[in-house]
């Protein structure tokens, strides 16, 4: 989903502690992964061990005002449906901006030190050069879609369901409670015949066709958990890109639903068993460079913050997380059944 409504990293900081220490000692909030969203998915295809500082250890990250600004504009482009039709003009979605930035720092205090100065002062120039770029990102999407003509049906829609059975649950019980999963629609549309569109928003450039993979995996896990709520493949999947004024759509097809469901079983068998054995591994990206958790990271010299989940009786890694990483990764089958993506 968008970059609006997957945020789950959270901002408590998780105090290392000894490892031997009983279950008063462990970080607060520690817990074992209840449900997959498609944003942590992607995190454990990534790289396994980022996947545990995010969801298991619960490591603060630092703000960023790429992310930030995509979350005010998902908030103008959801907000605008308010009005008439008549009046979801390009000079109201911008005069949106201000007030939901100032929505979210209410929300987010901390979101105020992405625009201090090198005194510890606001840097009002910076700010307003960070505002204007939102209002661009506002504006361009009047030329890729046109806001008058469009009753969506839902608007960041949250969803959630169980695929029943399949495996082991994470928390190392029998798989009858199925595989958890949720997440939120940035906008849904229903034609007159009834047919669906799953329409998400990205304030960054389209990526060149041998990256959609990540975007892809991300619509078409929506479409597999629409279907499974509502009985109805979504006609079409829809990527509208503000950064580029590119649309990208992709049209899904039951069989490849089907796919996707037992790769994401078999990710989410993977991360069960890393769970159970605390065997996280990282995986080295040219990403790295961006990452918030290099101190932490063995590739980069760090020590991980002791595993604040109980480990019982430690299997042999054969099926380990490299493995189940690598299984998740090709989310779409080649071949018969698959949809196609295009360019609007």
């Amino acid at each position: 989903m968008g970059i609006a409504t997957d945020n789950s990293t959270g901002p408590g900081s998780e105090r290392a502690a000894d490892r031997s220490a009983g279950p008063a000692a462990r970080p607060a909030g520690a817990a074992r992964p209840a449900a997959l969203s498609p944003s942590r998915a992607a995190d454990f295809m990534r790289c396994p061990l980022l996947y545990r500082f995010r969801v298991i250890d619960k490591l603060p990250e630092k703000p960023s005002a790429a992310a930030t600004r995509g979350t005010v504009v998902h908030a103008v482009l959801e907000r605008l449906f308010d009005a008439p039709a008549a009046e979801r003009t390009a000079g109201r979605a911008k005069g949106l901006v201000p007030g939901e930035w100032e929505k979210l720092l209410a929300a987010r205090p901390e979101l105020a030190e992405l625009f201090l100065g090198e005194d510890g002062e606001q840097d009002g120039e910076r700010l307003a050069r960070w505002l204007a770029d939102a209002e661009r990102l506002v504006e361009r999407w009047f030329t890729l879609e046109d806001p008058t003509r469009l009753e969506p049906a839902d608007r960041e829609l949250y969803v959630e369901t169980v695929l029943e059975g399949g495996g082991e649950g994470a928390d190392g019980g029998a798989g009858e409670a199925g595989l958890t999963l949720r997440g939120f629609i940035d906008r849904v549309d229903v034609a007159p015949s009834g047919e669906v569109r799953i329409v998400d928003y990205k304030t960054g450039k389209a990526p060149a066709p041998q990256y959609r993979s990540e975007a892809l995996f991300q619509m078409t896990f929506y479409a597999l958990v629409m279907w499974r709520l509502r009985g109805q493949v979504p006609r079409r999947l829809q990527l509208v890109y503000l950064g580029s004024g590119d649309v990208l759509t992709y049209d899904p097809t039951e069989a490849e639903l089907l796919a996707v469901e037992r790769r994401l079983r078999a990710l989410w068998e993977a991360i069960s068993l890393a769970t159970e054995t605390g065997d996280w591994r990282p995986r080295p990206t040219k990403l790295c460079g961006w990452c918030d958790h290099q101190a932490v990271c063995p590739e980069f010299g760090g020590t991980p913050p002791p595993y604040p989940l109980p480990l019982p009786a430690q299997r042999a890694p054969e099926a380990g997380a490299d493995a189940g990483a690598d299984a998740g990764s090709r989310v779409v089958a080649d071949g018969e059944g698959q949809g196609r993506m295009d360019p609007v």
